[in-house]
């Protein structure tokens, strides 16, 4: 399934990603390329704002662009923050610095408990706080460029790997 037509079919639908319980799982990853549609659009809460929806429809339709250091466009690829950069500069006008220490500094801290989509949570995956950053879709679930080998992925944030290392999260849009 390409991205054009995940952005196409998730166009109006959503503002947060709630993938059912069968979504196929590997390594806690969740491949939306091997879902049938009607699993992908299946349970999505009514959209909150255009701004936001456009924005996580941006960073879902990057889905499998591939990973590269430094990188900040889909024809090149994505490092986590230069896919963070890209998706808030398209989709909402947002200029962010391509560092996620940088972007660990911006908006205002949430609580775990109080994440919405697209906020930014940040992890430690480098022996340094906020050496990661991605974007949340909801229902534990973020969207990020990994690291080298692999492409834009969406993660589930109960994951073991993930979960130990999460040092955050930020939100940088205004309450709608």
């Amino acid at each position: 399934m390409n991205r054009a037509l995940i952005a196409e079919l998730l166009a109006g639908a959503c503002v947060a990603l709630t993938l059912p319980s069968s979504a196929s799982q590997v390594a806690g990853e969740t491949r939306v390329d091997e879902l049938p549609m009607a699993e992908v659009t299946e349970g999505l809460p009514a959209p909150a704002s255009n701004r936001l929806q456009n924005m996580l429809i941006h960073a879902i339709s990057l889905i499998g662009v591939k990973y590269k250091f430094g990188g900040s466009s889909a024809q090149s690829g994505f490092d986590c923050s230069g896919f963070v950069r890209h998706v808030f500069a398209e989709s909402v006008a947002l200029e962010l610095p391509h560092s996620t220490y940088a972007m660990g500094r911006q908006g205002r801290s949430v609580k775990s408990e109080e994440l919405r989509a697209g906020d930014l949570v940040f992890y430690n995956t480098l022996h340094r706080t906020f050496s990661h950053v991605g974007i949340y879709l909801g229902e534990g679930r973020f969207v990020h460029a990994p690291s080298r080998g692999k492409s834009v992925e969406i993660i589930d944030m109960s994951d073991s790997y993930w979960k130990k290392r999460f040092n955050g999260a930020r939100r940088l849009l205004a309450d709608d």
